[in-house]
This record gives C-alpha cells, sequence and structure tokens, in this order.
C-alpha cells in the first residue's frame, strides 16, 4: 500500500495533489475543514488553525496508520494561508497568530507526530513541504507569509539533518511550486496597491496566462518524486523541473 496524506486537500494545489497521487493507486488521506468529494480518497474534516485538533486528529490517523503494510508514505504540508496583506503595524494578533499556526507551527507538529508514529516502520517515508519563493524574497504585505515559509524551509533542512543519520529515517525537502492560479492569487489581486506594492505584477501574470495551474503542479511533483529527483534536505523551485 502506497500512502498519501496531504494537508489542504479540498483545493488549490492541495485538491490537485490529492487527485494526481489517488489517481496513481495511492491511498490518499485528505485533511482539511472542507469536503471536496474527492474520488477514491479518504477525507478527514479538520481545522488545521485549531491546534488541538489538528494534533488530536493527526494522532489518531496515524495511530491508525502506523500497524498497516505500507509500502510508502508520504507527508505534504500543503495547508497554509497568505493572511490579511498589509504592513506589519496594521496586523492584529489574532491574524498574525492564525497564519503562524496554519503556516509553520501546524506542519511543525503533523511532521514531528510523523516521524514519531512511523518510528519502525522500515518503508519509504517522506515529508513535502509546499513552501514558496516569498521564503526567500520579501514583499511588502506579507511579513507574516514570507517569514513563516522561511521558517519551513530552516524546519525542513533541520528535519533533514536530525533525520540523515537514523536508520529508517524520514527524508524531508520543500518545494515551492511558483506562482499558481488559486484563491490566493484572487485575494492578492484584489489587494489595495498602497498596501501592496508589487500588486501590477501579479495582475500581469494573470492577464497574460503565466500562471501555472494547479494540476500543472500536482503533475510536476509527482514526477520528481517518483522519478526520485527529491534528495533530503532539497529546497527546490519546481520552475526549474
Amino acid at each position: 500500500m502506497k500512502i498519501l496524506i496531504i494537508t489542504g486537500g479540498s483545493k488549490g494545489i492541495g485538491k490537485a495533489i490529492a487527485k494526481k497521487y489517488a489517481s496513481e493507486n495511492y491511498q490518499v488521506y485528505a485533511l482539511s475543514r472542507n469536503s471536496a468529494a474527492l474520488k477514491n480518497s479518504i477525507e478527514v474534516s479538520v481545522d488545521l488553525s485549531n491546534p488541538i485538533e489538528a494534533e488530536t486528529t493527526c494522532r489518531k490517523l496515524l495511530g491508525e496508520l502506523q500497524y498497516k503494510e505500507i509500502s510508502s508514505i508520504t507527508l505534504v504540508n500543503n495547508a497554509g494561508r497568505l493572511g490579511k496583506i498589509s504592513s506589519l503595524e496594521n496586523l492584529e494578533r489574532e491574524d498574525i497568530s492564525k497564519t503562524v499556526q496554519l503556516n509553520i507551527t501546524t506542519p511543525l507538529v503533523v511532521s514531528s507526530l510523523f516521524i514519531k508514529f512511523l518510528e519502525k516502520n522500515t518503508c519509504k517515508k517522506q515529508i513535502i513541504n509546499i513552501s514558496s519563493g516569498a521564503a526567500k524574497n520579501p514583499y511588502q504585505g506579507w511579513t507574516v507569509y514570507c517569514s513563516s515559509k522561511a521558517a519551513m524551509d530552516m524546519m525542513t533542512r533541520t528535519i533533514a539533518t536530525e533525520q540523515m543519520g537514523i536508520e529508517n529515517g524520514v527524508k524531508c525537502v520543500s518545494i515551492y511550486p511558483g506562482v499558481v492560479d488559486t484563491h490566493m492569487q484572487t485575494q492578492i489581486r484584489n489587494t489595495n496597491e498602497k498596501d501592496f506594492n508589487s500588486l501590477q505584477r501579479f495582475k500581469d501574470l494573470k492577464e497574460n496566462n503565466e500562471l501555472y495551474t494547479p494540476e500543472f503542479v500536482a503533475e510536476k511533483i509527482y514526477k520528481m518524486d517518483t522519478e526520485l529527483l527529491l534528495k533530503n534536505g532539497d529546497i527546490l523551485d519546481l520552475r526549474n523541473f
């Protein structure tokens, strides 16, 4: 049995990845608040921005999976949010906290549980973090998003370092998917330019049909995975493949 666990599997990139892996005979577990009526997948209802709910749900799922006959198991930390687009001094604590929780705290907790519960499993085990070029490039109005994605990349590198010398260790990588035509892009284009001085660039990408589709991203990630192009600790830009 080949298994894929993906957070934020009900829309955008997450939904496309879930559908792609399910079509390739993976047992997919899609974790999100809303159902996407995914075929050949098990949808797990959970609010990943709620730390207690996220941990409880993942403990239960991984507790069940650790005893199954598995040849491959992958966790994709995909769920995330941009949060309010504005300079840091204009953001409320609640918005900052929710973005940090979803973008880095939940991935840390879920990855910790993934490693712990599957410690004795000898199959292929990997964590794929859906990061962003914003981890390296600062954008006005994206302080929390950029910071949390940078943290995700360091999380990737540190997990890889910790697991490298462990027998049956977990491989961990980060992937930058490029600029993808999702709800997040709609949010960006609806921003006031005074809050986001790169607004016109993102509008131009849409008008010039230069955005990737979620399906294209899913195909590329599946290919990178199954053609063994993902090396432990890698931080990869999908646009280079």
